[in-house]
């Protein structure tokens, strides 16, 4: 058990915790006293939250799907910014971005369901690529407001940041952002079958 004790290890463990608390499931049985795993298209994510809320109180599911989309971005951030400040390497930080981004999508606390991971993602990539995932949000905003479907202009915007980082990091490691983007893209399944059969809904 030695090995609990290496600080790299600890910061895994704690980043697939940490990533797995799902806030947006917290939020609504608090404050709204719903179950957003089983409404709407069952993510604990702020989309969904913001959808299944607004039938009930429209003021409130902008408040929890704002509070929602923070906090699963800042869990993605903190982790490794604190990683980052115990001077822990990049391959390291890289690691701990793909568990945290893992701990949101499968989650230890809800028989590991969860979200889909943009949040959470973004969280991560904010920090390890700040310039392509500034890349990646201008055109996610510019799909959702021309497509408003949320999914689509999630993955359009992950695509953006994915391409935008082998063009300006084109030496790096590109496994970990590629491996992130895979579990987001195979998240989102669901939604790429709806949509194909145009049964996506869409945000208003």
């Amino acid at each position: 058990m030695e090995f609990l004790f290496n600080t790299n290890v600890q910061f895994f463990i704690a980043a697939y915790l940490i990533g797995g608390i799902p806030f947006g499931l917290l939020l609504t049985k608090y404050f709204a006293g719903v179950n957003v795993q089983k409404s709407g298209s069952k993510s604990i994510g702020a989309t969904n939250v913001l959808r299944v809320i607004k039938e009930k109180d429209p003021a409130l599911a902008k408040k929890l799907g704002a509070a929602t989309l923070a906090l699963d971005v800042l869990k993605g951030f903190l982790v490794v910014l604190v990683a980052q400040f115990f001077g822990l390497s990049e391959a390291t930080l890289w690691g701990i971005g793909v568990l945290v981004v893992l701990g949101h999508c499968f989650s230890p606390y809800l028989g590991f369901e969860g979200g889909k991971g943009i949040a959470t993602g973004v969280g991560v990539f904010l920090l390890l690529l700040p310039m392509e995932t500034l890349v990646g949000l201008a055109i996610w905003a510019l799909s959702a407001k021309v497509l408003k479907i949320s999914s689509v202009a999630s993955l359009l915007g992950l695509s953006g940041l994915v391409i935008a980082s082998f063009i300006i990091h084109p030496q790096m490691a590109h496994a970990p952002v590629i491996f992130i983007a895979f579990i987001i893209f195979y998240k989102h399944i669901p939604n790429i079958i709806r949509l194909i059969k145009g049964e996506e809904t869409r945000v208003a």
